[in-house]
Formats: structure tokens, sequence, C-alpha cells
């Protein structure tokens, strides 16, 4: 590669240096910074610890709301929600009065870095553990012999080379493909990163993983060690092979139900009914997606779409005076706090506090498989999460100034210091 194509590379109004050597961000789902804590508490994360030692260890906020596929296009566009339009893993379109998933890249609104690089002459690798997020962080990606990798751990038996860069991941890895509700699922996305590493040398690689682990465990239960533990050891994999790395989180995890351990739920469509007639606003959940097993479809932020000539100043003040609610906004101010597209949230946007989801109707959310007692996030108090850097950067600050979407700057950046 010539020095000329070494240079800085530009996107969405941002600079990130072109690397020196393999830049890494790793998305750690559901990562609430208490998770960490407790494992390197008990000795069981070795190679973080040195990390967080020798390198740069700070916390960071993500993006409102709080789910994984506003935070992980955040990430992998450097900016918030606004400018790259994926404001929640489900959105409804007026226009169609349809509800839909917003993994479509239909949705997305910016190009991201990893186009980007791959534009300037950089070796792209993405694996990401959940096939909901591929197409669109593999956007614009060219693959093909030469060309960028991006697979799921979930589909890495179908992966080809013309639409994933390799063809089926799960053979070149040796691993069968795992289970979607398992542990393993995110392992695999880890196993995958170091071999990529030591086989591709891509210049810049994202690897991402999925919560399921932190919906059922708390921190410091067994199985939520043994995640970290088996974390560490990759991350430790991926240090010594010379690589800059940023650790972080898409959101934190809190838990979401009473003394009881039932979930803790105000069912505001219910709410809305009552006050306006049933049916006539549209309460929606952005947290909802395919994989609802380990979290109802609840979560800590909704919007709201009222009927045409409600008094929406009243009914922000009904919300806001329910104590399940710590925050009431209006889409403007939603849009002005949270950078959120307007066309893209309701007339209102809510936020409930740290113990507590909001629902539909009540009818409406199958919580039969729900085994363990709720644990979600959405909203302000799942907003803080790690973001540890493998190299020392003494100028980077800290949240609220810092955002997890910041993580391919500085890995960008300490990819140009010394280890």
């Amino acid at each position: 590669m010539n020095d000329m194509s070494r240079s800085p590379v530009t996107v969405n109004d941002r600079t990130y240096p072109f690397p020196k050597v393999p830049a890494i961000a790793i998305c750690l789902d559901g990562c609430e910074p208490e998770y960490l804590e407790v494992a390197i508490s008990k000795g069981l994360m070795p190679n973080l610890a040195r990390i967080r030692e020798t390198g740069t260890d700070r916390l960071a906020h993500s993006v409102i709301p709080s789910f994984t596929n506003p935070n992980n296009l955040s990430i992998a566009t450097g900016r918030p929600p606004i400018v790259h339009g994926i404001c929640g893993n489900f959105l409804y379109e007026p226009e169609t009065g349809e509800e839909v998933m917003m993994n479509d890249v239909r949705f997305l609104r910016a190009p991201t870095i990893f186009s980007a690089f791959q534009k300037a002459g950089a070796k792209v690798a993405i694996v990401t553990a959940k096939d909901k997020l591929r197409a669109l962080l593999g956007a614009e990606l060219q693959h093909g012999e030469g060309g960028a990798i991006c697979f799921s751990s979930e589909k890495a038996d179908q992966a080809t080379l013309a639409e994933n860069g390799i063809d089926n991941a799960s053979a070149w890895l040796g691993r069968p493909v795992p289970e979607v509700y398992s542990a393993e699922l995110s392992e695999f996305v880890f196993a995958a990163g170091v071999k990529l590493l030591r086989e591709r040398r891509p210049d810049v690689m994202y690897l991402t993983t999925t919560d399921y682990i932190q919906h059922k465990y708390a921190p410091g239960d067994d199985e939520a060690d043994a995640f970290y533990a088996m974390f560490d050891q990759y991350l430790g994999e991926l240090d010594a092979e010379g690589a800059a790395i940023v650790v972080t989180a898409d959101h934190g995890m809190k838990p979401k139900h009473d003394a009881n351990g039932d979930p803790a739920v105000i069912y505001v469509q219910d709410l809305m009914d009552e006050w306006l007639g049933e049916g006539a606003a549209r309460v929606i959940l952005p947290i909802t997606d395919p994989y609802v097993v380990h979290h109802g479809a609840l979560g800590s932020f909704a919007t709201a779409y009222l009927p045409e000539g409600a008094d929406r100043a009243d009914i922000v003040a009904r919300l806001k005076a329910l104590p399940e609610m710590i925050a009431v906004l209006t889409r403007e101010e939603a849009v002005e706090r949270f950078e959120l597209p307007a066309d893209r949230i309701g007339d209102v946007v809510m936020v409930s506090g740290e113990n507590m989801t909001i629902g539909t109707s009540a009818h409406r959310h199958d919580l039969a498989a729900l085994k363990e007692p709720l644990r979600s996030h959405g909203g302000l108090t799942e907003q803080e999460v790690p973001f540890i850097v493998n190299r020392v950067l003494p100028a980077m600050p800290s949240k609220p100034e810092l955002r997890n979407f910041d993580a391919f700057f500085y890995a960008t950046t300490a990819a140009g210091v010394s280890a």
C-alpha cells in the first residue's frame, strides 16, 4: 500500500487516522460496568486488569435509546442516530401504518466507517453475533476475493465469498454454528476475530456480541463470571498480536423486576386507551426484535404516536406524573436531548426508571419464556458503559463527553501509539 492510501479517512464529518497496526473495536453487548469490576476482583480477567492498568480506562455514554441497533450503528458510523437514522430495533412507519424491523439497509442514512476505510484501501473485517446487524454493518462493503469480510455467528455456515467475503465461516473456524440463545454465539465472534487477525491482518475490525448472558445473569453470577473469563482469554490473544483495541458496550443492563421476581412493567398502551380511547394512540417499543426470549420486548424506552387533535401537553403532564417514569419528552425535546431523527420517533418519548420497563398492553406481552427475573435496558440508567483502550491515550475524556461511538476514533488513534 502506498503512502497516499494511508492518509487519514474522513467520514460523517470525522477524520480517522489510517491505522499503523490493526485497529479493533469490541462491543460487549449489555456490558454493565459492574460485570467487569466483579470479574476482575475475582481474578477472572487478568488480561483486562493488566490492560486497564497499562492502557486507558474510562467510562463512556451510549446513545439513547440504549438498545443494540442504535448503538452498534453509532459505533459503526461514529455519529448519533440523528445522523445515521437507526433509532431502534423496531419502528412505526406512519406513511404505511406498519410496524417494521429497522434492520434493512434502506433505513441507514450515513456511510459506515468500514465502507469509508475500504474505499481508502484498508482491509476490513466485521463479525457480529446475530444476523440482524450484519446487513447494516456491512452496508456498501465490497466482498469477493480480497474484499471485506462481514458475517454473523448465527448464520456462519451460510456465509459465501460473494455476500460475506468468506465461504462457510463455520467450517473455516472449525466450530459448529452455536444456538442463538447461548454464550457460545458470542464466543464464536471472539474466536473468529482472533483467527481473522492472525490470518488476514485487517486494518479495521469490529467484533460485536449478544447480550443473552447479561439479560439472564447478574454481575457475579457463575454464568456471567464464566462469560467474562472466556472473553478475557480471547482479549489476551488479540492483544498479544499487537492490535490496538477498544473495549466498549452498546448499553448497560439493570434488574427490572419486583421483590417477587416478577417483571416490573407499566403498560402505557393501556393507559393511552383509557385516556384517549381504545387504539387512538399507538405505543411503540423500539427494543422489539425477533429475539425476545430473554427480554419479552420489555425495555425502558418507548415512543407514542398520538391521534390528531390530542392535547399533547396534557398527555406529557400525565406521563410525567407517573412514578415509573424518569423522563417524558416531546418529539422536539427528544430530538434535541437524545439526537434522534424526528421522523422516526413519535409525538412523545418516555424513559422509565432503573428497575422499571415500559410495555404496550398487558395482553400483548408473552412473558412465559422469561425463566429468570427480568433484566433489561433502553433508558438513561443503562447509558454508562466501559471504554478501555490497550494503549495510553492521556488526553481522552470520560463520560459524558466520551461516547461509545468514539470507539474507532480512539482505536485508530491508538493504532499509531506504541504499545
